[in-house]
């Protein structure tokens, strides 16, 4: 098959689009930095030109809520727009579980709109909510580490290796459109701060973490609002088994 992946030069895209090369299908590749721009549409219509399905991994560091839901509509709709002319017959969507639980998180907000466009779009679609990466606590870390300390929230969460994402969303790809796929998560949950903790530690980084509400999640993400639901798909990769891949 010829599989457009969207967002083709971040994290989970360029995995994706590795992971369907290697079960021997053709990749397009959709990044701004490659030529094609989401936001404007340019070169989106020679790109999908041929392309039975797309996958849509692409982000936005938008810090704004209604930044957020501008970019994540305006993306989507040029997206499914070119889609539709080009005659794409599947569309997934990365997406992320627990954002319907959750008010006041701008990441959130704008990827409830792309799931709304998707929902009410000319093309048919599968949404693959997914948990938290592993590498997700120290990027979060990361955002407040100042002089050796950083805040980061207690969340609870179910973290899924990158790896994997990319395999569920390659074999998702290559089938028929499913709507609201079922929530993908890995097969332990963990505390974001330990998470954090082991990974600087895996990497040789000496960081003392706070535990706080006070950044940039509040409490309205406590609890298991963003653990899976019933049903979930559980990927085979544990947090620990990543771990090893990040010795130095």
């Amino acid at each position: 098959m010829r599989i457009a992946v969207a967002g083709a030069t971040g994290n989970i895209g360029a995995r994706t689009a590795a992971a369907l090369e290697r079960d021997g299908h053709q990749v397009v590749r959709i990044s701004r930095s490659l030529g094609v721009d989401l936001t404007t549409g340019t070169g989106l219509d020679a790109a999908l030109a041929g392309v039975d399905a797309v996958v849509d991994a692409s982000n936005s560091a938008a810090a704004e809520r209604d930044e957020a839901v501008a970019y994540f509509g305006t993306t989507t709709a040029r997206l499914l727009a070119a889609e539709a002319r080009a005659g794409v017959r599947h569309h997934v969507l990365l997406s992320i579980v627990g954002i319907h639980g959750v008010d006041g998180n701008a990441h959130y907000a704008g990827k409830r709109e792309q799931e709304r466009l998707i929902a009410a779009g000319p093309v048919p679609w599968t949404v693959v909510p997914v948990t938290q990466f592993h590498d997700f606590a120290a990027m979060v870390a990361g955002w407040t580490e100042q002089d050796g300390v950083a805040a980061i929230a207690p969340l609870l969460v179910q973290p899924i290796a990158p790896d994997d994402v990319a395999d569920v969303l390659a074999e998702i790809a290559v089938g028929a459109p499913q709507g609201r796929y079922a929530d993908v998560a890995g097969p332990e949950t963990q505390d974001l701060v330990d998470m954090a903790r082991r990974t600087h530690q895996a990497q040789g980084r000496t960081v003392r973490l706070v535990p706080t509400w006070s950044g940039p999640f509040s409490t309205a993400m406590a609890g298991e609002v963003l653990l899976p639901g019933p049903g979930a798909r559980i990927a085979p990769t544990t947090f620990a088994r990543w771990l090893e891949t990040q010795r130095g």
